[in-house]
């Protein structure tokens, strides 16, 4: 039995996100469809990230075990046949047997995407959050200075969570904007429920002068969701990559 690693790219709108639900299309559902189907066998695929219903995916990472004659490097292709068109994998592999995905040291980047106009563009509807209120980008580089590093992020979670944790390391936050589209893009070890959604949903009153970019600070330290802003829509976040860290992926030699 080896084991298999995947990097999935996907549009989220048609899914009720990664993890299988009974009755409900996922990412994960459609990828142990195909594997099942492709290698005649039982195939259950463990992912790195849990991305919810509406997110979308270029990089996301799952792993699988099976015996199979196709080498790693190839099953992408026969798999890709089997897919929906809004499914498909990048780049396959054998990986060590003892990779997990989750389990391993890695750096997890997000981009949330704002469409900042007066009115909307039909080819950015189910990418890019909407609005038409003007935003400061400047107050909103300023705030996200302070969620970089390692903090309690309880403010940014969402009620209802399971974790126990809920401090993480933030290695880098930007804020650009190319003419009508602004781009937040974060990185870190590790994201709890709904929290790349909720910094952009607070950095968006930012930009609108709702809340003063000092108060991010405030809002960290006081470990309260109450004080942050808004939950930010589904449809503007979208997994850009996960890199593992001292090459954990690697096959172990054979002797």
């Amino acid at each position: 039995m080896k084991r298999y690693m995947l990097e999935v790219a996907y549009d989220g709108t048609n899914y009720c996100g990664w993890q299988v639900q009974p009755g409900k299309a996922t990412i994960e559902g459609e990828l142990n469809k195909a594997l099942s189907d492709l290698l005649k066998q039982e195939i259950e695929v463990i992912g790195a990230s849990r991305t919810d219903s509406g997110v979308h995916g270029l990089g996301n990472v799952a792993v699988f075990d099976a015996e199979t004659r196709i080498p790693g490097e190839k099953l992408k292709y026969a798999l890709n046949q089997r897919l929906p068109e809004d499914i498909r994998v990048q780049t396959s592999r054998e990986v060590a047997s003892d990779f997990h995905p989750r389990h391993c040291d890695s750096k997890k980047t997000y981009e949330y995407r704002i469409l900042c106009r007066e009115v909307e563009l039909p080819t950015e509807r189910l990418y890019a959050h909407f609005t038409y209120r003007k935003l400061n980008l400047e107050r909103m580089q300023r705030a996200a200075t302070y969620v970089v590093g390692e903090h309690d992020f309880k403010s940014f979670c969402s009620a209802g969570s399971q974790v126990k944790e809920t401090v993480r390391t933030v290695y880098s936050l930007t804020v650009e904007q190319e003419e009508d589209l602004i781009k937040i893009r974060i990185t870190g070890s590790g994201f709890l429920y709904n929290m790349v959604r909720i910094i952009a949903g607070t950095l968006m009153e930012v930009g609108v002068g709702a809340i003063e970019p000092d108060e991010m600070r405030e809002i960290i330290a006081g470990c309260d969701r109450g004080l942050a802003g808004p939950t930010a829509p589904a449809r503007g976040l979208r997994l850009v990559k996960i890199e593992y860290i001292h090459n954990v992926i690697k096959i172990h030699k054979k002797m």
